[in-house]
């Protein structure tokens, strides 16, 4: 089976092309088998990419643990490069059909990966995101009780849940254990997104994040989006700033509360064929 391998500032995945996409049985199997990094292809996530009715392309992600996330920040700036790249479309502002909605992309400057997303209005009340508590309400500066200590952050959803928390040092975060025990937590129906934010100035922060379904990862687009929505609606940065992520940087730009525009570079690592059977 040939297969891509693309990276958004180190949050790396699987791509399918259509026939491959078509002829996998069960796709959250195989993007366990294909993800595995020692006995498999190794990334965060398999993209499957299928046709779609009401975009240009359809844009299916499945987290490296077998579930599947409504969308993914990093790799909608992949897909439009590998579209064009193999000369599956000459256009340059490219629909992607996702679970989160339709997502628009432009590729800005296409030798150096450089893709400007459309993320979309974030959802900002509880019943939208989802998270506990009145659904009409909006969710900023909630605690959320764990068995060793409580959190204070502010939940956005991007299409997908985050959960955001402002940090003094973002060093001293035990990521890998505060992570997992937020993205379970019971406050939030379909898990979370967790967010580590470090605010260095009004125009640059520092991010560490804990994917829902994937673990730690390099950068997170959707949770670059939805901590520059917490950092304004906290009133702690301007509305275009820097999400400095262990990956690399993201510009995300939230102009009067409309929708959230991302750009950020991505990169084809390699193509190759699994010999695996799925």
């Amino acid at each position: 089976m040939q297969f891509t391998k693309y990276s958004g500032l180190g949050n790396d995945f699987v791509f399918l092309d259509t026939p491959q996409a078509q002829a996998v049985k069960d796709p959250f199997r195989a993007a366990q088998v294909l993800c595995d990094r020692h006995h498999g292809i190794g990334a965060d996530g398999l993209v499957l990419l299928l046709p779609s009715a009401k975009a240009d392309v359809r844009m299916r992600i499945i987290n490296s643990d077998g579930s599947e996330a409504e969308m993914c920040g990093n790799a909608s700036r992949c897909v439009p490069l590998h579209l064009v790249r193999r000369q599956l479309t000459s256009k340059k502002q490219i629909t992607l059909d996702t679970l989160a909605g339709i997502i628009r992309t432009e590729i800005v400057d296409e030798p150096s990966g450089l893709v400007r997303v459309d993320m979309g209005s974030p959802r900002l009340t509880r019943g939208e995101i989802p998270v506990e508590g009145p659904a009409d309400q909006r969710a900023v500066g909630i605690t959320v009780q764990t068995q060793a200590r409580s959190f204070t952050g502010t939940a956005v959803s991007m299409g997908n849940p985050h959960f955001v928390i402002f940090v003094d040092d973002i060093n001293q975060v035990p990521l890998a254990t505060w992570g997992p025990t937020l993205e379970n937590h019971p406050a939030f129906a379909r898990k979370t997104n967790v967010e580590f934010v470090q605010v260095l100035d009004e125009h640059t922060v520092r991010m560490r994040v804990w994917e829902r379904g994937a673990g730690i990862t390099q950068a997170c687009g959707t949770g670059a989006c939805a901590t520059a929505v917490a950092s304004i609606l906290n009133k702690k940065t301007a509305e275009t700033i820097t999400v400095k992520l262990d990956g690399g940087d993201l510009q995300i730009t939230w102009p009067q509360g409309k929708n959230v525009w991302m750009t950020g570079p991505a990169r084809e690592v390699f193509r190759g064929e699994y010999v695996g059977d799925l």
